[in-house]
């Protein structure tokens, strides 16, 4: 009886269900800004072989978020989870200036898909907080970003470690899924 008042409140005040990937190289911080943004703070990971699926309620907004591995066997992978998306989250180490190149190319290879058309892209700068980090203007322009046309998109500088930026990047998020800016 509780679960269908439940269903019954989700449907009167929105709570809207949305399928979010969260990809990019391994290393980048993807595991660790998924837990960071479900559990509020920083848990050891390991790569992620496979994926992980998490919920992560935020603003009447409960998100699926896939986090993918990035490993470069894993990537051709990718596409088998690209239906019914509704934005995806691309992670980039800021500090990894020797990969971004490859980064680019698997954002622009991942774009092409005709499943991901109209799919929101949300790039996070992660690891803000190190030494030497490319600023979030060098990691656009590295990825092309400002080339990208009929695209909801943006990047926000973060760091998985600290927190910054991810509440400013899951507030643009909510309003792209709930038609603010799509």
């Amino acid at each position: 009886m509780g679960g269908y008042f439940s269903r019954l409140l989700s449907r009167l005040w929105g709570n809207k269900e949305v399928r979010i990937l969260i990809l990019g190289l391994d290393g980048a911080g993807k595991t660790t800004i998924l837990y960071r943004l479900q559990i509020g703070e920083v848990v050891t990971t390991i790569p992620t072989v496979g994926f992980n699926v998490e919920t992560v309620n935020y603003k009447n907004i409960k998100f699926q978020v896939w986090d993918l591995g990035g490993q470069t066997s894993i990537r051709p992978y990718w596409r088998c989870y690209f239906s019914n998306t509704d934005a995806i989250i691309y992670v980039v180490d800021s500090a990894d200036r020797d990969r971004v190149a490859t980064s680019k190319e698997e954002l622009v290879a991942m774009l092409e898909e005709e499943e991901l058309k109209e799919t929101a892209l949300l790039v996070l700068a992660n690891k803000q907080d190190m030494e030497g980090a490319m600023t979030h203007t060098e990691v656009s322009e590295a990825l092309g970003l400002t080339s990208l046309k009929n695209r909801t998109w943006t990047i926000f500088k973060c760091s998985a470690k600290t927190g910054d930026g991810l509440t400013d990047s899951l507030d643009w998020l909510v309003n792209v899924v709930s038609g603010g800016n799509k």
